[in-house]
C-alpha cells in the first residue's frame, strides 16, 4: 500500500535532513568561523532573496539566536510588497552594490547567504562583494538544482562557486518534492525546513565553540518568557545603532 500524500512528504523531509547532518565537515567549519567572529567582536551578516529570505530572518532577533546578527532585507526582493516583481529585482546585475551601502563588512565578519537555485545575479554579486570585503561567505543552496541550470549573471558563475563553503539541502530540482496523479507539477517544497535545520544547529554549535574560547556570547531570550523582556531590552538598547531594524 503506498503511503499518504503527507506521509510521503514526511518521510522526503526525514531522508534529506539525514542526508544534510551527514556534512559534518561543512558544519563544523562553518560554526568555527562563527565562533571566532562572536569572540572577535564581528557581525553575522545574513541575506536571501525570495523564500530564501526567511533563512535570513531565521536567526535573526531570534530566541537562543545571537545577537550580533545583521540581515540585509530589502523588501524589493521579499514577497509581502511585490511577489512577481522580487523575481525580477533577484536577476539585476548591480543591484546587489546598492544592498551594500549601508553596512561596513569586513574580514572579522561571516556572510551567510541562501539560495535553493544560486543562480541569479543578486545573490551571486552579493556572496563576490563580500568576499572581497574579506568576509568568510556560507552558502546554503540546492546543489542538484544549481548544478542542472545556467547561471543568469554575466560572469556564468552560481553562488556555491563564490561560497568558502557551502552546505546543500539535497533538494529536488524545482525544490518541491511530492508529486500527485492528476497534477502537473510537485507539491511540497523542502529548502526551507532543511535550511533552517542547518543554520540553527550551526548557530548551537557556534555557541558551544565560543563558550569553549571563554567568549559567552551574547543570545536573545524568548520576548513571551516573563524573564525574556527585560533580557532583551538590554541588547536592542545596546545594539540598535548597528543594526537599525532591531
Amino acid at each position: 500500500m503506498s503511503l499518504e500524500p503527507y506521509k510521503r512528504y514526511r518521510e522526503a523531509v526525514f531522508e534529506k535532513l539525514q542526508k544534510a547532518f551527514r556534512q559534518e565537515k561543512e558544519i563544523s567549519t562553518a560554526s568555527k568561523w562563527i565562533a571566532n567572529t562572536i569572540t572577535n567582536q564581528g557581525w553575522i551578516y545574513t541575506s536571501g532573496t525570495g523564500h530564501s529570505h526567511m533563512l535570513a530572518e531565521e536567526i535573526f532577533y531570534r530566541a537562543g539566536g545571537f545577537a550580533r546578527v545583521i540581515p540585509i532585507l530589502d523588501p524589493d526582493l521579499m514577497l509581502h510588497k511585490d511577489a512577481s516583481g522580487s523575481t525580477e529585482v533577484e536577476r539585476r546585475e548591480g543591484y546587489a552594490k546598492t544592498l551594500f551601502e549601508p553596512y561596513t563588512i569586513t574580514s572579522k565578519d561571516v556572510f551567510i547567504i541562501s539560495s535553493n537555485s544560486g543562480r541569479n545575479s543578486v545573490s551571486v554579486e552579493m556572496a563576490q562583494i563580500a568576499q572581497e570585503k574579506g568576509a568568510k561567505v556560507i552558502v546554503i543552496t540546492n546543489y542538484a538544482h544549481s548544478k542542472a541550470v545556467d547561471s543568469r549573471h554575466s560572469s556564468g558563475l552560481k553562488l556555491f562557486q563564490l561560497s568558502d563553503i557551502f552546505l546543500d539541502t539535497f533538494g529536488e530540482i524545482g525544490d518541491a518534492s511530492i508529486n500527485l496523479d492528476g497534477l502537473h507539477t510537485n507539491v511540497g517544497a523542502t529548502s526551507t525546513v532543511v535550511g533552517a535545520a542547518l543554520l540553527n544547529a550551526i548557530m548551537v554549535q557556534a555557541a558551544a565553540l565560543a563558550l569553549e574560547n571563554g567568549v559567552v556570547p551574547e543570545v536573545f531570550n524568548s520576548s513571551n518568557s516573563d524573564e525574556g523582556e527585560s533580557h532583551n531590552e538590554l541588547l536592542i538598547n545596546k545594539y540598535k545603532a548597528d543594526i537599525s531594524i532591531l
